[in-house]
């Protein structure tokens, strides 16, 4: 456990117990107590008069007691006073926090593993082995979240996202680098997709309202099996680089929502430079002004709809037609038919996914 949590307790606990409380590291330093100005000091006697009693130890006016934490005796935690209470104080400090070190190394150890599923740093057939032993449910439904900060603080990213999830049994958040976190969620079956994209809106606001940062969070398709999160780790990786091709503006992106972006991305390079110089053979697609790219994207955005794109561009319907006629001398494709215009359509995402060239996982 972190020394931090630790001194969370204690200060919480401390108002309670009505006297100094505080926790021994196994190098024998103070690492958390209620009176702060004790942190730092050196207890090495006590941990070896401790090594030699099975009860509390008293000395210089305080009660001390080894945490029990599984088959560990790592900690000790002490209250100040010689009395019965501090005794009594102390049996009920370590037996509090013995459990809550063995739960939250419990969750630890399913978080290191998690982890391992997820950097394919596990053999299949050792996940079930490892699932068991750890109490681990194999086959609930989950999603992956992978959530990247686009700038630093103080608070490190990953402490910033548990503070969020909270200490839920069914979340686990892993910290993959400086500035990329990976949220494992379990979900119930009824979950739909667009109350997933809400939780992680909600994750992005939070983390803007209280600590400023910005962040955009790629996630998965639902996976049913532990073995499967490394795919789902994957799929949220793609998600967010090709997201960041195709959807610039969006924080949120779903890989199940990436359409023909997802396909895309799974094509070779070669392929893609082949079908754009078939497209446009009969010139360059630089040589469309930014005025008929726009006019196009509108187009697109209005279903065809020639009268609709007119109004909302406010150009005479003759301008949008003649801007159309543009395009067709070009590439040869005519976008008021459906077709024509899927091909072009493919053809700036392809030609926008040369130009950003996104890393394959």
């Amino acid at each position: 456990m972190s020394n931090r949590l630790y001194q969370t307790v204690l200060h919480q606990m401390k108002d309670v117990i009505g006297r100094t409380i505080g926790i021994i590291d196994e190098n024998g330093i103070v690492i958390a107590c209620s009176e702060l100005s004790k942190i730092g000091e050196s207890k090495q006697r006590i941990r070896e008069e401790l090594a030699y009693s099975a009860d509390a130890v008293i000395y210089e006016g305080y009660t001390y007691r080894f945490i029990n934490a599984g088959e560990k005796n790592d900690c000790i935690c002490f209250v100040e006073g010689d009395d019965s209470h501090a005794e009594s104080m102390a049996s009920l400090l370590a037996i509090f926090l013995g459990n809550m070190k063995s739960l939250y190394d419990e969750k630890y150890d399913k978080g290191s593993f998690i982890k391992s599923i997820l950097l394919d740093n596990i053999l299949p057939s050792d996940i079930y082995i490892k699932s068991n032993e750890l109490h681990f449910s194999n086959d609930e439904r989950r999603i992956v979240l992978v959530v990247k900060f686009q700038s630093s603080s103080i608070t490190p990213p990953y402490e910033i996202v548990q503070e969020m999830i909270g200490n839920s049994d069914k979340d686990y958040v892993i910290n993959i680098s400086e500035q990329d976190v990976v949220v494992v969620r379990e979900i119930e079956e009824e979950v739909e997709s667009n109350e997933i994209e809400d939780y992680a809106r909600s994750l992005i606001e939070n983390a803007q309202a209280s600590y400023g940062l910005k962040a955009t969070i790629g996630i998965s398709s639902v996976v049913d099996n532990l073995k499967d999160l490394a795919r789902a780790y994957k799929e949220a990786r793609i998600a967010f680089e090709v997201g960041k091709v195709f959807d610039i503006e969006k924080p949120v992106i779903s890989y199940e929502n990436l359409g023909i972006g997802r396909l895309i991305y799974q094509l070779p390079t070669t392929l893609c430079e082949m079908f754009l110089s078939e497209v446009f053979k009969k010139g360059s697609l630089e040589s469309l002004d930014r005025e008929t790219l726009m006019t196009v994207q509108s187009f697109f955005e209005n279903n065809l709809n020639v009268s609709e794109t007119s109004r909302k561009l406010f150009v005479h319907r003759n301008t949008l037609v003649y801007r159309l006629e543009k395009i067709r001398k070009l590439s040869g494709l005519d976008l008021r038919e459906f077709d024509h215009a899927v091909t072009f359509k493919v053809a700036l995402m392809v030609k926008k996914y040369l130009s950003n060239k996104p890393t394959k996982y």
